[in-house]
């Protein structure tokens, strides 16, 4: 949906030049007998409401409001003014008596603002302050006070909406750019969790069967930095799949490319808001190294927050194979608390040295830092990461159970 942050100015607009129309007739009603020719007011006046009526749809949005009509608006305040003479008396005109359309006329300059900034207000006004020294004669005291008054209003009031024009616009370029953003993070991730993983197992298979396989395996593995390059300088990946092939449940609830989803998207009728077991997605990475504690009663939420949850354990998970070890073992504990779920998962491998995260970050292998952390900020949760050398490493993430939009309302 488009927003318009000078929509309110245009209702106010068509508020006011009902109001000042009805004004401009009120003082002439008021003052009918100091009138020497009264008829020719009443055909100004006659003009003057049926175009106000006629044309409050012209006033009603920038699209509507066309330089035609804003020429032909300002021709009435104009002519009114100048009309002046003809009706009023001369003493009324010369002791500062207000002009035929009154201050209807500065809904005609404001309009000029609205629609096309301060420099379409500098002129429109301008050409109304010659018009009401022309009808005076003199620039007297009250004239000038009155020229100057319409001529800064109006072109202070252009000048804000340039720049709330201006502010709409990089509002919408920035909400434009996260949104981008979120996807390619998103498909960074489908990238990290499969062709990476591919590229890395067919350079390790390739070096281990030596021959043409090893030469393959080169290829492959010049592809995958080539690819972690890319992705690291544009893109945010995410967490690798398990490479045992024990997925079940999990299998087909995350690794499915085609089934990959924004968590933080309206409900499409798919199924991602529907609450599903936490506890069979993470279920299915318990073997005989992986230990699985869970809470006796379900744990739901929403299906792709869980997806995102269970897809950042198996990062985990996968850390502990690589750097620990096939023979190391791993514990998943899953804690169901009021307002959130907290998974720890901890090893019992060598640790991570200090400063190696950062290193790895630079080096484009950023499955800590968006397979594991950025798919939990995705969903509003968080992951914090505590290793000690030599003492293993545990990876606590905690999902909130309302979503991000409920808990902002």
């Amino acid at each position: 949906m488009r927003m318009s942050v000078e929509q309110p100015l245009w209702r106010a607009l068509s508020g006011y030049r009902v109001l000042t129309m009805l004004y401009a007739i009120g003082l002439f009603v008021t003052a009918y007998d100091e009138f020497p020719r009264p008829w020719v007011a009443i055909t100004y006046y006659v003009v003057l409401f049926g175009w106000t009526l006629a044309t409050l749809p012209k006033v009603s949005t920038a699209a509507n409001c066309t330089k035609r009509f804003l020429a032909a608006d300002l021709t009435i305040a104009l002519a009114g003014i100048l009309l002046t003479r003809a009706a009023d008396a001369a003493s009324r005109i010369e002791s500062g008596g207000p002009t035929l359309p009154s201050i209807w006329t500065a809904g005609s300059v404001l309009a000029f603002a609205i629609k096309g900034g301060w420099r379409w207000a500098a002129f429109a006004s301008t050409l109304v302050a010659a018009a009401n020294l022309v009808e005076r004669g003199a620039p007297t005291r009250d004239t000038v006070h009155n020229v100057i008054l319409v001529w800064v209003a109006s072109i202070a009031i252009g000048y804000v909406v340039e720049v709330a024009r201006a502010s709409e616009r990089t509002l919408a370029r920035a909400l434009e750019i996260e949104a981008a953003t979120r996807e390619r993070e998103r498909l960074a991730r489908d990238i990290h969790d499969g062709v990476l993983q591919v590229l890395a197992m067919v350079q390790r298979r390739g070096t281990n069967l030596g021959g043409e396989a090893a030469e393959l395996g080169r290829m492959a593995g010049e592809q995958e930095v080539a690819l972690r390059t890319l992705v690291s300088g544009g893109l945010v990946p995410v967490p690798r799949v398990p490479e045992d092939g024990a997925r079940g449940a999990l299998g087909r609830a995350v690794d499915d490319p085609g089934d990959r989803r924004d968590p933080a998207a309206p409900d499409d009728g798919s199924g991602d808001s529907v609450p599903c077991d936490v506890r069979t997605l993470l279920a299915a990475y318990a073997t005989a190294t992986v230990t699985f504690s869970e809470p006796g009663s379900p744990v739901p939420l929403p299906a792709a927050a869980a997806r995102e949850l269970a897809a950042a354990v198996g990062a985990a998970l996968d850390n502990v194979r690589k750097h620990a070890g096939e023979g190391a073992r791993a514990w998943i504990l899953l804690e169901d608390e009021p307002d959130e779920l907290i998974v720890t998962v901890r090893d019992d491998g060598p640790g991570i040295p200090e400063g190696r995260l950062a290193q790895a970050e630079g080096e484009g292998r950023l499955g800590v830092a968006q397979s594991i952390r950025g798919r939990l900020r995705d969903i509003g949760g968080t992951a914090e990461l505590v290793s000690v050398p030599g003492q293993g490493t545990e990876v606590e993430l905690k999902v909130p159970k309302l979503p991000a939009k409920a808990r902002r309302s």
